[in-house]
C-alpha cells in the first residue's frame, strides 16, 4: 500500500514539473506535504562570475548550505537529483532579486531564459527531507500537524547572558550574512531521538544547532518568523533549531548581485531521490548524539556523543573513589561532571574560586586541596580559548600571586591567571563585580566554579569538617554565587569532598543526613552543578580531562559552533596544545611542592609535606592523575 502511495506522490511531482498550470494551483502549498518521502532542495541561482565564491561559501558552512549539485552555466537540469528537470519551472514559486533586493515572486523563470544562459544553479539540502523520518520515529512534526510552513528565523545577536554571539556564516569571498534557522517544537522526552535521526541527514542540514530558548540565538519573538509561518508548540515541547537553506537568500542579499534567483521559502525543488538518500547507517557511539539540559535560565540544552558521555562517566567514577573512607558517595549525583563541563564548553569567561582556611591556628591557614585543581582547570580552559580569573580571600591574595608566579615558572600552567579578591562592601557589590556597570544583561562571566572553597552554612558561619567556625578568615565570595543564580545565562559549579564547600548546598540534605557534623557544617549555598570527589583536586582534574574529551567530540563541536566553519577533527597543533594543558603526575607533583614551599598544609593532618587530605601524593594522588589522564587520552 505504501509503495503504491509513493508512486502516486511521484506522479504528482512529475505532473507539477510537466504542467505549469497545475504547479501554479499548488503555489501556496508548501512542498513538505507534496512530496513526503522524497529529498527536497533549496535553490540559489547566480551569475557564473560568482559561482566559485558561492561554492566555497557552501563548503565553509555545510550545515546551512549542504551542496547537492552545482550546474553548468545555462544548464536547466540536474541529472544526479532528478530526471526531466527544468529549474525554470520546477519550483512552485521563485524569488527575483535585483541588487540584493527582493523585487518580485514569480511562478516561472521562463521569461529570464536569456539571462539564465550565463547563470549557475545551486541545489542545497533541505530539512523538509527528514520530516517523514521524524514522523516514522513517532515524533510529532507540529508544522505538518498544523498544515503550515515551518518557522524560519534570521539569527541576530544572541541574548542568553554571556552566550551573546553573532552567528554569522564564515568563508571567503563576497558572501557575508547571518545564518537562517528553522524551528520545530519537540516534546522534551524525544529530544534524543530527534537529535539522532537528524544527525543521520547531513545533506538535509544534519542535527540541531540549538535546543532551548530562542533568545540565545537573538530570536526575541518565536511567533513572528522572518520566513514561513508561526508554529504553535504542544504542552511540554522544547524549541529545536536547525540550520536552514534559506541562508542562501541572505547570501544573495549580502552580495547584492545585479540579478539573482532563489526558490521562495517553503516552495522547494522536488527531486526523484527518496529521503533515504540523505541518511547514513545507524551511527556508532562516536556519532550518536545525546542531549543534556545545562541551563534553565535561559533554557539551554547541549549535545555530545554517546561515546564522549561514557568516557566522562568513567572519569566521574574515578574521581568519586573514596580512599579516605569519608562516605562521600552519599553526595553523588550522576552526570554532574558531564553537565558542568558541557556548560563550561559553551562558556567564554570563567571565574574560579578556591581556598579553605581550615588550619586556623597556622599561618597560612590554607590547605593543599583546592589550588592544584583550580590551576589544572584554568590551564585547560585557557588552552581552549576561554578567559579565566581566580578569586580568593584578600588576606591570601599576595601569597596566591606568588604561588601563581611559581606555577608559571615551573611549567604547571603556561600563562598566569589574573587573581582577584572580593570583600562585598555594599549590597550591590556582587552584582557590580559580576556584571559590567552592574547590569545583569552584561555579565563579565558566564560560569562560576568553586573548588574546595569554604561555604556558608545555614547559620551564616563557615565551618571546617571538625565543626570549628572559621568565618573570620573567609571573605563572602558565596554572595557571587547567590547573585549569579539570578543572572540569566550564568551557571555555577561547586566541587567538594565533604559537603561544607561552596556550591554543595545542592546536596545539603544528604550532607546533613550522612556526613559527620553534617547538620552544622553543611553549606547552604547551592550551585547549578555539584561535583562530588574523593578529594576536591580530583574533581578539578576531572573537569580538565572532560573538557579535553568534549573538545575532540565532533558531535559536540558541530553543535557548539552551530554547524559553521570547517568540520572537526581539529588541527593537530591544537590537539597537542590541549593535551599539553592536561594535569600530569609531573606537573601536579611540582604544584604540590610549590604549595608546601609557601607553608600550605595537608587538610586532614596539617602535615607540611607531599600529601593532600592525609593521602600521600605517591601512590594515591599520582595513581588517580595517571588514570584520569590515560582515560582522557584513550590510553589503555
Amino acid at each position: 500500500m505504501f509503495q503504491a502511495w509513493q508512486g502516486i506522490t511521484r506522479a504528482l511531482t512529475k505532473s507539477i514539473r510537466l504542467y505549469p498550470v497545475q504547479r501554479l494551483m499548488c503555489a501556496k502549498v508548501t512542498s513538505t506535504r507534496l512530496c513526503s518521502g522524497y529529498q527536497q532542495a533549496n535553490v540559489v541561482i547566480l551569475h557564473k562570475s560568482l559561482a566559485d565564491d558561492f561554492e566555497a561559501f557552501c563548503h565553509a558552512n555545510p550545515s546551512p548550505l549542504p551542496l547537492l549539485y552545482r550546474s553548468q552555466p545555462g544548464e536547466w537540469g540536474c541529472p544526479p537529483l532528478a530526471a526531466e528537470a527544468d529549474i525554470r519551472v520546477d519550483c512552485p514559486q521563485y524569488c527575483v532579486f535585483e541588487d540584493g533586493l527582493l523585487v518580485s515572486r514569480v511562478s516561472s523563470l521562463m521569461p529570464y531564459t536569456s539571462q539564465l544562459l550565463d547563470m549557475v544553479s545551486f541545489y542545497l539540502g533541505c530539512s523538509f527531507s527528514f520530516e517523514r523520518t521524524l514522523r516514522d520515529a513517532g515524533v510529532p512534526v507540529r508544522n505538518v500537524e498544523q498544515n503550515c510552513n515551518v518557522s524560519m528565523f534570521r539569527v541576530r545577536q544572541g541574548n542568553g547572558g554571556f552566550w551573546q554571539t553573532s552567528i554569522r556564516c564564515r568563508g571567503p569571498g563576497q558572501f557575508q550574512c547571518p545564518m537562517v534557522v528553522t524551528m520545530r517544537p519537540v516534546p522534551k522526552e524525544q529530544l534524543d531521538i530527534v537529535a539522532q535521526v537528524t544527525h543521520l541527514t547531513p545533506l538535509a542540514h544534519g542535527g540541531p544547532i540549538h535546543i532551548g530558548d530562542p533568545a540565545v540565538l537573538g530570536i526575541l519573538n518565536a511567533s513572528k518568523p522572518e520566513y514561513g509561518d508561526p508554529v504553535t508548540p504542544g504542552p511540554g515541547d522544547v524549541p529545536v533549531f536547525w540550520a536552514c537553506g534559506v541562508t542562501g537568500v541572505e547570501a544573495i542579499r549580502s552580495c547584492k548581485p545585479p540579478l539573482a534567483f532563489s526558490h521562495s521559502p517553503g516552495c522547494m525543488f522536488l527531486t526523484d531521490q527518496e529521503d533515504t538518500f540523505v541518511s547514513a547507517p545507524t551511527p556508532e557511539p562516536e556519532q550518536c548524539p545525546l542531549t543534556f539540559s545545562i541551563s534553565q535560565q535561559p533554557l539551554h540544552y547541549s549535545v555530545t556523543s554517546k561515546a564522549a558521555v561514557q568516557r566522562i562517566r568513567d572519569l566521574e567514577e574515578i574521581i568519586g573513589e573514596d580512599p579516605g573512607q569519608r562516605g562521600i558517595r552519599a553526595l553523588f549525583i550522576q552526570d554532574e561532571l558531564l553537565r558542568s563541563c558541557l556548560s563550561l564548553s559553551h562558556s567564554s569567561s570563567v571565574l574560579i574560586t578556591t581556598g579553605f582556611p581550615t588550619h586556623y591556628m597556622h599561618d597560612p591557614p590554607e590547605e593543599t586541596d583546592g589550588p592544584p585543581g583550580a590551576i589544572a582547570m584554568a590551564a585547560t580552559l585557557q588552552a581552549l580559548g576561554k578567559e579565566v580569573v581566580i578569586v580568593t580571600d584578600h588576606r591570601a591574595l599576595e601569597m596566591n600571586c606568588r604561588i601563581m608566579e611559581d606555577a608559571v615558572k615551573k611549567g604547571v600552567i603556561k600563562t598566569a591567571v589574573p587573581l582577584l579578591s572580593y570583600q562585598g562592601n555594599s549590597p550591590d557589590s556582587a552584582l557590580n563585580f559580576l556584571c559590567h556597570d552592574g547590569d545583569p544583561n552584561k555579565p563579565r562571566f558566564d560560569h562560576l566554579v568553586a573548588i574546595e572553597r569554604s561555604g556558608r552554612a545555614a547559620d551564616g558561619n563557615y565551618y571546617n569538617m571538625r565543626g570549628v567556625n572559621i568565618k573570620h578568615l573567609v571573605d563572602p565570595i558565596d554572595d557571587l554565587f547567590t547573585t549569579a543564580s539570578h543572572i540569566s545565562g550564568v551557571n555555577t559549579t561547586g566541587i567538594g569532598d565533604g559537603g561544607n564547600e561552596l556550591g554543595m548546598g545542592k546536596v545539603k540534605e544528604a550532607v546533613r543526613e550522612y556526613m559527620p557534623n553534617g547538620s552544622l557544617i553543611a553549606c547552604d549555598v547551592a550551585a547549578d552543578f555539584a561535583i562530588t570527589a574523593g578529594v576536591s583536586n580530583w574533581g578539578g582534574y576531572g573537569v580538565a580531562c572532560a573538557l579535553y574529551i568534549l573538545s575532540l567530540c565532533s558531535v559536540h563541536q558541530r553543535y557548539l559552533h552551530k554547524g559553521l566553519g570547517q568540520p572537526y577533527p581539529p588541527a593537530q597543533d591544537l590537539k597537542q596544545a590541549w593535551a599539553a594543558s592536561l594535569p600530569s603526575v609531573a606537573k601536579e607533583e611540582e604544584m604540590l611542592s610549590i604549595l608546601v614551599q609557601h607553608g600550605v598544609r595537608s587538610g586532614k593532618t596539617a602535615t607540611l609535606g607531599m600529601e593532600v587530605d592525609g593521602l600521600t601524593f605517591h601512590p594515591t594522588h599520582s595513581d588517580v592523575i595517571t588514570r584520569l589522564r590515560d582515560s582522557a587520552l584513550q590510553r589503555k
